[in-house]
C-alpha cells in the first residue's frame, strides 16, 4: 500500500543536508557547503534525493543576483541553486498519488521559489516531476529537465512541418544539442550552427542534416546553399552579432523563436515573425517529453561531470568553452 501521510520520509532521510549554498549573492567564491534543513513537503509536493543536478549558465545568472525579484519572492538565504535534478523520491504530499518512495524521477524547478537542486534533497511540486525513462540513466535525466522542455517548446512555437528546414543556432549547447534531436524526430531538415571542433562533431553525430561551425564558417552562405529559397524557420538558442546576422536566412513567410532568457536578446528587424517563450515543464510537457524519449534515440550529452564539493570548478568551467550540459553529482553522507 502507498504512503498516504503527507511528510512521510524514507526510512533514514534526516532533517539537515548538504547543499551548495550562497550567503549572499557574487561570483564563485560566494558558493560554499553548508549544513542546511531538510526542506518541508507540501501536500502536493514531491521530496528527492537528489543524485545529479544540472549546471547551467543561468545558475551563474542567479548566483550573481540578476534574478533577485524577478520571480515576485523576497530573496532568502541560504539560497540554494539548481533548477533541475533527478533522483530517487524520499517522500511525497497526501495529494500525490503518480509517485512512490524509490520511484527514479528528474525534475525541472525555480530555486527563488523552493530552493534548488544542488543538494542532498529538494522538494518540487508533483506537477513539475517526471519518472526517468528508462533508457536514460539518472545522470542524463539530471541534466535534462529544463533545456530538453525548452527545445521543445520552441518547435512548437516555430510549428514546422516534416521535411521543412530549420536553423538551430548554439547547437552544441545545453538547449541546442536537445533541439537537433527533437527536430530530427518530427522529421525536420536541420542546419546546426554549432561552435568549434567538438561542437560540430557532437552536431553531426546527433543526426543535423549540415553543420557549419558559428565561431569561423560563413552562417549566410551556408543557410543559402541549404536552403535557397530561404529557412522555414530557426531556433536561437546563443544570442549574439553572428546570431543577428544569421536570422536574414529566414524567409519571410518562415518563423523565428527564442528563449526568455538568452542574451544578448536578438534586436534586428528580419522580414520573419519573431517570438521568445519559455519552457512547458509542466506534467503534461514532461510527459509528452518520455514519450519522444521513449521512442527515439534522445541523449543528452554531458561535458563533464563535478562532484558537490567542486561546485566552484563547475562554476568556473561555466565561463569555458564546452559542448553539452554539466552535471553536478551529489555525493550522500552517512548519516
Amino acid at each position: 500500500m502507498r504512503t498516504s501521510a503527507a511528510n512521510s520520509p524514507a526510512a533514514g532521510t534526516p532533517s539537515v543536508m548538504k547543499a551548495a549554498a550562497l550567503d549572499r549573492f557574487g561570483g564563485v567564491e560566494e558558493l560554499a557547503l553548508r549544513s542546511v534543513r531538510v526542506p518541508a513537503v507540501g501536500e502536493n509536493d514531491v521530496l528527492i534525493r537528489v543524485e545529479v543536478a544540472g549546471v547551467a549558465s543561468w545558475d551563474a545568472v542567479e548566483r550573481e543576483g540578476r534574478y533577485d525579484g524577478v520571480f515576485g519572492v523576497p530573496t532568502t538565504f541560504p539560497y540554494v541553486l539548481g533548477w533541475d535534478g533527478a533522483g530517487t523520491v524520499a517522500a511525497v504530499g497526501r495529494n500525490v498519488t503518480r509517485f512512490e518512495l524509490g520511484d527514479r524521477v528528474y525534475a525541472a524547478t525555480m530555486p527563488a521559489t523552493r530552493g534548488g537542486l544542488y543538494a542532498e534533497y529538494g522538494v518540487v511540486e508533483a506537477e513539475y516531476v517526471a519518472h526517468v525513462p528508462d533508457r536514460l540513466s539518472t545522470e542524463q535525466a539530471g541534466v535534462m529537465a529544463w533545456d530538453a522542455s525548452t527545445a521543445l517548446s520552441g518547435l512548437d512555437v516555430l510549428g514546422l512541418k516534416a521535411h521543412e528546414t530549420l536553423m538551430v543556432f548554439g547547437a552544441s549547447g545545453g538547449v541546442g544539442h536537445m533541439a537537433v534531436q527533437l527536430a530530427r524526430h518530427r522529421r525536420l531538415r536541420v542546419l546546426a550552427v554549432a561552435s568549434g571542433d567538438d561542437g560540430v562533431e557532437l552536431a553531426k553525430r546527433l543526426g543535423a542534416d549540415a553543420v557549419i561551425d558559428g565561431r569561423k564558417d560563413d552562417v549566410l552562405a551556408a543557410a543559402s546553399g541549404f536552403a535557397p529559397d530561404g529557412l522555414d524557420g530557426a531556433l536561437v538558442t546563443a544570442g549574439g552579432e553572428t546570431a543577428e546576422r544569421s536570422l536574414n536566412a529566414v524567409k519571410r513567410s518562415g518563423r523565428i523563436a527564442w528563449p526568455n532568457g538568452v542574451t544578448p536578446t536578438p534586436r534586428t528587424s528580419p522580414a520573419a515573425a519573431t517570438s521568445s517563450f519559455d519552457g512547458d515543464r509542466t506534467r503534461s510537457g514532461l510527459e509528452r517529453l518520455n514519450e519522444i524519449i521513449a521512442t527515439s534515440t534522445f541523449e543528452p550529452h554531458i561535458a563533464r561531470t563535478f562532484t558537490l564539493d567542486r561546485i566552484r570548478d563547475a562554476h568556473h568551467t561555466l565561463r569555458d568553452h564546452y559542448v553539452g550540459k554539466l552535471a553536478l553529482r551529489i555525493a550522500f553522507s552517512d548519516s
